[in-house]
């Protein structure tokens, strides 16, 4: 009999894209995705149940699909559609809670995947070169998703202290970026998307990015193949935040270090990012990560670095500065437009 793998997070673009791909895997025989709201992506194959992680009833539901693999992708970054940051800390927190409960009164549950993020880390001036996996934070997240991300995965070591024969595999993803990914899962994706982007004056933080494509196959390898343990999930490489704005193509106002909380205020009201306290410790200081143990112990090695991933969310969404490819690239578009103006309704004209 095949294994049954319930998804947690599917109305986001990243939660529905982990579940199709595990059911195109000929060793899982049902893959079951979980959210509050319905997805906006097509499923496919995969079994829809509308349901509320902070809900007790989750329980009822890996009872009755007799689930074997949990894979949590619903632990978000932004507001997005849940409904601003309070509800946000709701469904990371207590939605985590609620779910690893009834993963602890489960018969059947055997696995499960948490996918988490570098930033339990944080970012301050006294942290080392590259963060592994058993380090703690020099300074701790005191909010936003950090926080979040770093009091779920407490909760996920006392789950694995209470249930030790459950095989547990944390992956802590760098910072997502790539087209299609909404606020949910990267902000630092729209914090480069923004028209005149802040950056905290005398600081040029060192970054490391991932391509979704290299951290949906690392959760597909935590449920197929199976490694338990923590492992940082990132695309080799680094590059400073000045580095990544000038090949956007980005304009860029220094603002002072105090003067940055008013800057994130404003945003918040004109935009859903949340330039919280940790995001600006991010884009002070930078944060990197060492990957040996997802290489060599988790088997798997990302196949876009951390500038492959950038020029290809540059090219998927249209940004970066104006080089020859992309100004031939404008012209041909607008000579097709034009042609395709002059042809007269109902048919084609004469040359």
């Amino acid at each position: 009999m095949g294994r049954v793998v319930l998804v947690t997070g599917v109305a986001a673009p990243l939660g529905a894209r982990a579940a199709r791909r595990l059911v195109d895997d000929a060793g899982i025989e049902r893959v079951v995705g979980v959210d509050v709201l319905p997805p906006r992506d097509d499923l496919g194959d995969v079994r829809f149940v509308r349901a509320d992680i902070r809900n007790p009833v989750i329980a009822k539901v890996l009872a009755v699909e007799d689930v074997d693999t949990v894979v949590h992708m619903s632990v978000v970054a932004g507001a997005g559609r849940a409904g601003g940051r309070a509800a946000v800390k709701e469904t990371n927190v207590i939605g985590t809670m609620q779910l690893l409960a009834a993963c602890q009164r489960s018969s059947t549950v055997g696995n499960l995947v948490l996918k988490s993020s570098t930033a339990v880390y944080g970012s301050s001036a006294h942290d080392p070169g590259l963060f592994i996996e058993d380090m703690s934070p020099r300074q701790l997240p005191l909010t936003g998703y950090a926080k979040d991300s770093a009091e779920v995965e407490s909760y996920v070591r006392g789950f694995s202290r209470r249930r030790p024969d459950v095989a547990v595999t944390v992956l802590r993803w760098a910072d997502v970026l790539g087209a299609g990914i909404d606020s949910h899962d990267s902000q630092l994706g729209q914090y480069f998307g923004l028209p005149l982007v802040p950056t905290v004056l005398g600081f040029d933080p060192r970054l490391q990015l991932l391509h979704p494509d290299d951290g949906l196959a690392a959760v597909n390898r935590a449920v197929v193949a199976g490694q338990p343990g923590t492992y940082n999930v990132a695309g080799p490489g680094v590059l400073t935040l000045s580095q990544i704005l000038r090949r956007l193509g980005r304009a860029t106002v220094p603002v002072p270090a105090p003067g940055v909380g008013t800057v994130g205020q404003a945003l918040r009201r004109a935009t859903d990012l949340e330039l919280s306290s940790d995001q600006v410790a991010l884009l002070t200081h930078g944060r990197v990560v060492d990957t040996t143990a997802l290489r060599d112990r988790f088997g798997y090695a990302p196949r876009w670095s951390t500038a492959a991933t950038l020029e290809d969310f540059a090219e998927a969404t249209g940004r970066g500065p104006l080089d020859a490819r992309r100004i031939r690239s404008v012209e041909q578009r607008l000579v097709a437009a034009y042609a395709a103006a002059r042809v007269p309704r109902g048919g084609t004209h004469d040359a």
